[in-house]
């Protein structure tokens, strides 16, 4: 053991305590819903989840991946170009692609492999990426490994800027415009129609990665481009399986038939790691199938999102606006952030304080998830618990 290096951890790890910026992980000892019971502070409710549909302990979904199990094994034992490719795999893709509205579409172990291996691959010599500039970090280092890329980040949300960045970069094949669908600590959307109107006038190829958006927005729930009626006008998306589709893993890129062929053929998430887990293709097919037949999960959702806004407000908090299932409050620094969130989770609420480097400095937030499993009885005890933390730390009359 190299004494200095380990001393030199040892060291940053202190100042991050001292600092109040230390992250103590939790040890939840149920499965994933409304409330769970954790080693650290009892049985608490969920606030702080991805699980935006309640479907990670929904038993059909649990069966299937149990059914998975027993009939493919534990793993796939090797990369999807030799032998790691099941028919599930194929099913669970075609299903997405249907899904969404694409020809075709492709799983990865993570949305995070899904887009550090899509920027490579599509972007060598002479294109341009031109990226919001609070998209995801998934987002951010897969730009940054496409290094024969020209790169651009344009001000969140600004569509004007986003106009000069495309006429600065004309000239450049492909140019690709890069935007979350659900911004996941903004809470806000993309405004995808004006960029699909941008990509139109600049022969820019559109990517939306709709993550936090999947199953959250639209009708239906397929997403922040059923939601602004753009089915088929987005060239590429990627997403995950591990939120609201199940929450166990997985991500997907969906597009063209040609777009997925080549990652097939060139996408080194692809040709040298594992493949996605039968047991996840399958219970993420059963997420899908029950999705599609309980739409009332979504409008449940949307209910309980105004509920616990209009709660929140009435109580003095200032909420981020937005139409997602995400509600930001924004309370200072870092350390204040963590400190409030242990107070709330010592009232039973468990919801995470987040800060820089994830956001800014000076705008560290309490980040609120809401799920359609949530019962009024549960918020109104989540909202008793915001009113007294709030009003002890004085953000609240």
């Amino acid at each position: 053991m190299n004494a200095s290096f380990e001393s030199k951890l040892s060291a940053d790890l202190e100042a991050l305590k001292k600092a109040g910026t230390y992250k103590h992980l939790r040890h939840l000892t149920t499965p994933m819903s409304a409330e769970v019971h954790m080693e650290e502070a009892g049985d608490v409710i969920v606030l702080s989840s991805n699980n935006y549909l309640g479907l990670s302990d929904q038993p059909e979904v649990i069966e299937a991946g149990k059914r998975g199990l027993d009939t493919y094994g534990a793993g796939t034992a090797s990369v999807r170009f030799i032998c790691g490719t099941f028919d599930v795999h194929r099913t669970l893709e075609e299903r997405i692609a249907s899904f969404l509205g694409t020809q075709a579409a492709l799983t990865y172990v993570s949305c995070w492999n899904a887009n550090t291996g899509l920027f490579p691959t599509i972007c060598e010599d002479g294109s341009a990426i031109v990226s919001d500039e609070l998209n995801h970090a998934s987002i951010i280092d897969g730009c940054r490994l496409a290094t024969k890329a020209r790169r651009e980040r344009y001000k969140h949300g600004n569509m004007a800027d986003l106009e000069e960045k495309l006429k600065a970069v004309q000239g450049c094949s492909p140019i690709l415009i890069v935007t979350d669908g659900v911004f996941s600590m903004e809470g806000d959307l993309a405004k995808l129609p004006e960029i699909v109107a941008l990509a139109k006038k600049y022969n820019a190829v559109t990517v939306v990665d709709d993550s936090h958006g999947t199953g959250v927005m639209g009708k239906t729930g397929r997403g922040t481009i059923e939601h602004y009626g753009l089915t088929g006008q987005i060239d590429i998306i990627t997403g995950t399986l591990g939120k609201a589709l199940g929450g166990a893993a997985g991500g997907f890129v969906a597009g063209s038939r040609a777009l997925i062929d080549t990652l097939i053929q060139k996408s080194r998430p692809q040709l040298f790691s594992n493949a996605l887990p039968a047991t996840v293709a399958c219970s993420a097919l059963a997420a899908l199938d029950y999705l599609d037949a309980h739409p009332e999960l979504v409008v449940r959702l949307r209910e309980n999102v105004a509920y616990f806004r209009a709660g929140l407000r009435a109580l003095g908090y200032k909420p981020l606006e937005g139409e997602s299932a995400i509600v930001p409050i924004i309370v200072g620094e870092t350390a204040f952030a963590i400190a409030m969130s242990d107070k709330l989770l010592k009232r039973g609420v468990f919801v995470t304080g987040f800060g820089f480097p994830v956001v800014p400095e000076g705008t560290a937030r309490i980040r609120v998830q809401m799920s359609a499993k949530l019962t009024r009885e549960e918020m109104d005890r989540a909202l008793a618990a915001f009113k007294a933390v709030g009003e002890e730390a004085g953000l609240i009359a």
